[in-house]
């Protein structure tokens, strides 16, 4: 079977209505379990205090608003090449979700600089990309809205998606490109012995496991809601074409 097969939009629906529940309610245990785990379990950081718990909020979050765009980017490209309308809409149906992790990280951020740093924001090259790829994200659901033939819109989204990839990839390595700047480092990696100790390590990749299931599962939810919009509105405009070849005759 060819995975283009899920590009129909009833075998889409059909394949992922049973795994939803599961994906969603095995994501919000994770969440829970990591969040209970971390911010009740584990000790104070000796420099950081209780402040470096925010890790298992807004590492998971930030991570899935770059990866959210990088999704949006490899569905649009996939509309611009195969033209498969279930990729374009999936592509749609994941910004709004893009747009909740990017700003739980930006406000998780903010908390963290605020004792750490002495300010709320500072005009930092990873902070300032990700307030820019934030700006797009808004940029790309305005875009939607704003063209009323869907293939053109999904064209349009594409290419600003494509754009917008950059500041996706800056927000992430902008410390490597850029030794200025209060934001350090990685101070996280999925090597257990680099970085963060493993009693803050574990809680954190089991919140991250459990964010990235909660951004398929609502992706999931939004497309095939995506679907049967874009279905009414084909079976309103036939209605409503159908009523006037009636009215003219």
């Amino acid at each position: 079977m060819s995975i283009w097969e899920y590009a129909n939009p009833k075998r889409f629906i059909a394949t992922t209505s049973p795994l939803i529940p599961w994906v969603l309610g095995l994501s919000l245990a994770l969440i829970g379990t990591a969040l209970v785990w971390g911010f009740f379990f584990t000790p104070d950081d000796f420099r950081q205090g209780s402040t470096v718990k925010i890790i298992y909020l807004h590492v998971p979050s930030a991570m899935m608003a770059i990866n959210a765009w990088i999704m949006m980017l490899v569905a649009s490209l996939i509309w611009l090449v195969r033209r498969h309308h279930v990729s374009a809409l999936a592509a749609r149906a994941a910004a709004p979700v893009g747009i909740v992790m990017t700003l739980i990280a930006l406000f998780t951020g903010a908390v963290w600089g605020q004792p750490m740093w002495g300010t709320w924001w500072v005009w930092d090259p990873r902070l300032t990309s990700f307030l820019i790829l934030f700006l797009f994200y808004l940029g790309y659901v305005a875009l939607w809205e704003a063209i009323e033939d869907p293939d053109t819109a999904a064209d349009l989204t594409s290419v600003l998606c494509i754009v917008g990839s950059v500041f996706a990839v800056l927000s992430r390595y902008a410390v490597l490109f850029w030794n200025q700047g209060l934001h350090q480092g990685a101070t996280f990696s999925l090597d257990a012995e680099t970085n963060i100790d493993p009693v803050f390590w574990w809680p954190a990749v089991i919140s991250m496991a459990g964010f990235v299931g909660l951004f398929v599962a609502l992706v999931l939810v939004r497309t095939q809601t995506e679907i049967r919009a874009r279905r009414m509105k084909a079976l309103l405009a036939r209605a409503r074409r159908a009523g006037a070849g009636e009215a003219r005759a």
